[in-house]
């Protein structure tokens, strides 16, 4: 199975020489078994959707409402997808989809989601390893708030009431949190936004969190399922 990753941001730039761009942090995380193509879809028009037998949608550091001609497009490459390849999407992954299906995503009142947070997961799928509550590192101001048709919930927080979705009528799911993001790069993409987006204090609690238990390992198992579920149709 070839596997998409659709390229719609990049970590800081100091951070890109030690850590990678977005995809290659997916195809650490996706492991082996898959070979894998990215498509940087900010600067290009997106490919066509049977290039590749599934996609992944990285995060960014866009907002999908911002109403950019990039994010139309791959909007309008979500919707051609839809039935014909599985998807997994991330993050802005998660969002973007959930816009492109008939949901609703707004920045949230609650401000930032950064560090291990904590979500109950809410349904078993039979891509899933079952667990009752998973820890994953999150980063995020925007927010899905009004979910598509045909999304089953799977993940949630009191932060974040729709952080993960199992589309009925298509093989997609998608995440709010971040299963490709290294406890290292999470850490210093945090201190990136010191005296910035984050105050002291917001940075010292997102960075301090970090050092507990992860379930990182455990979704991306369930990404790795979903996928090998999927290969050859």
């Amino acid at each position: 199975m070839r596997v998409g990753v659709l390229e719609t941001g990049a970590p800081p730039a100091d951070l890109q020489p030690r850590f990678g761009r977005y995809p290659a942090m997916m195809q650490r995380m996706l492991g082996p078994a898959f070979s894998y193509g990215a498509f940087n879809v900010f600067d290009n028009p997106p490919p066509r959707p049977d290039a590749c037998d599934a996609w992944v949608i990285t995060g960014s550091s866009a907002g999908v409402y911002e109403g950019a001609s990039w994010i139309a497009a791959v909007e309008q490459f979500l919707r051609a997808a839809k039935g014909r390849v599985p998807l997994i999407g991330i993050c802005f992954g998660h969002q973007i989809m959930a816009q492109a299906f008939g949901g609703l995503v707004e920045k949230s009142a609650r401000g930032w989601c950064a560090g291990l947070h904590t979500y109950r997961v809410t349904h078993v799928e039979p891509w899933m390893d079952p667990a009752e509550t998973i820890a994953v590192a999150a980063s995020h101001q925007d927010q899905v708030v009004a979910p598509p048709p045909n999304a089953r919930l799977i993940a949630a927080s009191a932060f974040t009431p729709f952080a993960g979705f199992a589309y009925t009528d298509q093989p997609a799911i998608s995440f709010q949190c971040h299963p490709e993001f290294e406890p290292a790069y999470a850490g210093a993409l945090y201190e990136t936004r010191r005296g910035g987006a984050f105050d002291d204090a917001t940075t010292d609690r997102a960075i301090a969190s970090l050092a507990g238990h992860s379930d990182r390992a455990l979704v991306a198992g369930w990404l790795q399922s979903f996928l090998a579920g999927r290969a050859g149709g």
